[in-house]
């Protein structure tokens, strides 16, 4: 029996699993951490490369997830890029791979890329247009390859005569990923449901209603960037050390290459960027009632990404206070 999860009233909460931070091993750890926490799920992003020289990893997710989704029972999904990096008949492999060994507890959220990951294939770094018309055309490649068909393609991508041999019974939600509400609507015409990031409430309602007003279906996700600190100056500190890159302006994020770019643009001791950038907090209730407001902008799904190295120690008040809270006040 197949165990996709089903729009509800209750606001799922999940776990992001940071690559750029953890590796692999640590990372498995703490998925497992997190699902013994009470998380109803996780997701993780994939990267060839940190954001900043202070993280400082970045895995393979392909790998990691296949051993995430083995030895725990929750969902699990993955943001990738296909088109340039990933060709999207391997994509279409992995996506039928993964599903077919955990049916019902993967999807897939297919973004454009930055050029942190992408650039290291020597090809040009498209504009945003072109980038979106490369995603748009590899959505359509993946969908006939997850359903059995014979593909050739000659457009912003290229494929010949490809087929996927192993799928799964039925294939996974393919996802949008969308920071503001134009891209949202646009994807609404192809995905199976949306992922976003951010804590402002007003921000994320339009990327919410952009979606749904285009006819967008299955559920709307969010993921937050948190940090629960002894002290709002502790919070400050993490937040500037391990993602600095939130105070990057936004018009240049997508076109940088090195992580020490992401470094040299940031500015650590801007506080208000960095507000903006994580959700930081003293007290459990407290970061719940925020997180709460989020949710009713029009979110199913929440993802936390706590951005302190200090997982345990987030995920044991998790455990203990902030999740009971949280699924309180989502209630």
């Amino acid at each position: 029996m197949r165990a996709r999860w089903r729009r509800s009233d209750q606001v799922r909460i999940g776990f992001h699993a940071s690559h750029e931070q953890f590796t692999p091993s640590r990372l498995l750890s703490l998925v497992r951490e997190a699902e013994a926490a009470g998380f109803d799920a996780a997701m993780s992003s994939d990267h060839f490369a940190p954001w900043g020289l202070a993280q400082g990893q970045s895995g393979l997710s392909w790998s990691w997830i296949g051993a995430a989704l083995a030895t725990t029972s929750f969902p699990i999904g993955m943001v990738v890029a296909p088109g340039q990096r990933y060709h999207p008949a391997i994509v279409a492999q992995g996506v039928a791979t993964l599903e077919e060994m955990f049916p019902g507890r993967y999807w897939a959220a297919l973004g454009s890329g930055e050029a942190v990951n992408e650039h290291i294939t020597g090809d040009a770094w498209p504009a945003k247009a072109d980038r979106e018309q490369r995603l748009r055309e590899s959505v359509d490649v993946i969908r006939r390859l997850l359903v059995g068909e014979r593909v050739d393609h000659d457009g912003a991508v290229r494929v010949h005569d490809a087929r996927v041999w192993t799928r799964p019974a039925e294939p996974p939600p393919l996802k949008a990923t969308a920071v503001g509400p134009a891209t949202a609507a646009w994807a609404a015409g192809w995905a199976d449901g949306l992922v976003t990031v951010g804590h402002d409430p007003a921000g994320l309602r339009e990327v919410a209603e952009a979606y749904r007003d285009a006819g967008g279906t299955g559920a709307i996700a969010v993921q937050v960037h948190v940090c629960l600190a002894p002290s709002l100056d502790e919070g400050l500190g993490v937040a500037a050390e391990q993602w600095r890159q939130g105070t990057v302006p936004g018009e240049v994020m997508w076109d940088l290459e090195q992580p020490e770019d992401f470094d040299r643009l940031a500015d650590p001791g801007d506080e208000k960027a960095l507000h903006s950038a994580v959700l930081i907090d003293t007290d459990p209730r407290a970061m719940a009632e925020r997180l709460a407001e989020v949710a009713a902008s029009g979110f199913d799904e929440m993802y936390l990404h706590h951005v302190g190295l200090d997982q345990s120690a987030f995920l044991a008040r998790a455990r203990d206070e902030l999740l009971p809270a949280l699924r309180e006040a989502v209630a």
